[in-house]
């Protein structure tokens, strides 16, 4: 059994390098497709941000492995876990191929869902649906963390993108008319130089906001596995080389320890320098055309509804946010350059990956029960 805890731990971590490549499109796609960057410095950039974000906190990660699954219906194992992230994994690398940018994050809670509901032979109840502590604010449960967030997140994300565009658009006006030099900076030519470099910045703020809230997901499937091991028995008598696998006595179950948000952080960042130039291409070039002004816009507001969302530990989509802050800022520019037949493959991708991936994992798991492995 602890080889299997250990093998759901690699597989957790590889689960984590694929997001990071499947993600990166996420927040450099913009900085490229504007030409503000090389493909390669924008790479550099996001991973380095995405290691900064993931060390960062753990609110998400919490949601994670406590606020899902409901261990008193059934018990979260190492199977449980591994069919999880292989449902997400799969559905992950089957729309990278085909250069989708679908949500790591909901792939991910996809493949919890229908694990657990293998492992409960079919019991809704095995799923954390909502639970409140006293105030709106401390929900929990897929409803408040997952289902509210996944459809408000790119709505906010759209309306952000318009405002955020009108507003830059208001600003340079009022410079315009104000004449002398603001007047000659309101000028096109300066307009993209300065935002060529602001948007360096927002891209920065970008791969930050990915690292913060989407590395913190796979911090909790293993805090999660380690809590089950730890029930099960399985952290007894482990060789003094392994220690550190036994979670912290003092985090309260919710914490997670050191190791695992270094371990995290670092396997995002390499899996984000490797690049994924299939969706970077969808993003940034197939939905709507791209200046500097209109990437900083789009940056800045997925980066924002990222950052609150990981504040109060919800697992919100990077993919979701950023796509729909460009719907919303190539919707300000001009409503007819957006491009609707991506965006319905796009649309696609979302409506099915959490239904996809955990009708994956149900799967698998289903098949180990056959077998008699789980």
């Amino acid at each position: 059994m602890l080889t299997l805890v250990l093998v759901v731990i690699l597989a957790a971590l590889v689960f984590e390098f694929i997001n990071g490549f499947h993600d990166t499109a996420n927040s450099i796609a913009t900085v490229v497709a504007t030409k503000v960057l090389a493909p390669g410095w924008a790479v550099a950039l996001a991973a380095a941000m995405n290691l900064i974000g993931a060390l960062t906190g753990t609110a998400v990660a919490a949601t994670i492995a406590t606020g899902i699954i409901n261990t008193n219906v059934v018990d979260a194992s190492s199977q449980v876990i591994l069919c999880a992230l292989l449902g997400g994994i799969v559905w992950n690398l089957i729309t990278w191929w085909k250069g989708l940018p679908s949500s790591s994050s909901h792939a991910l809670i996809g493949g919890l869902c229908g694990a657990a509901l293998a492992a409960a032979h079919n019991n809704w109840d095995a799923l954390i649906w909502s639970e409140t502590a006293g105030h709106w604010v401390k929900n929990k449960g897929l409803l408040w963390k997952v289902f509210v967030p996944m459809i408000s997140s790119p709505i906010a994300g759209f309306v952000l993108g318009v405002l955020v565009m009108l507003l830059l658009w208001a600003i340079i006006a009022g410079m315009a008319r104000a004449g002398g030099i603001l007047r000659r900076m309101a000028r096109p030519r300066w307009v993209n130089a300065f935002f060529g470099k602001a948007q360096i910045a927002s891209a920065a703020y970008m791969g930050y906001a990915h690292g913060h809230n989407d590395a913190q997901k796979t911090m909790g499937i293993i805090a999660l596995t380690l809590m089950g091991a730890q029930a099960g028995g399985v952290l007894d008598d482990l060789p003094g080389w392994l220690s550190f696998l036994h979670p912290d006595p003092a985090a309260g179950g919710t914490d997670v320890a050191l190791w695992i948000v270094l371990t995290c952080a670092v396997v995002m960042a390499l899996g984000t320098a490797s690049g994924g130039w299939k969706i970077i291409k969808t993003l940034g070039h197939k939905m709507v055309k791209l200046h500097p002004i209109n990437g900083f816009a789009a940056e800045v507001s997925s980066a924002t509804i990222l950052t609150v969302a990981a504040s109060f530990g919800m697992p919100v989509s990077t993919t979701h946010s950023i796509s729909t802050a460009i719907m919303g800022v190539g919707y300000a520019k001009n409503p007819k350059a957006l491009k609707l037949s991506v965006i319905e493959r796009i649309v696609w991708a979302w409506i099915l990956t959490i239904p996809a991936a955990g009708a994956i994992a149900y799967g698998m798991l289903w098949a180990l029960q056959q077998v008699g492995w789980a």
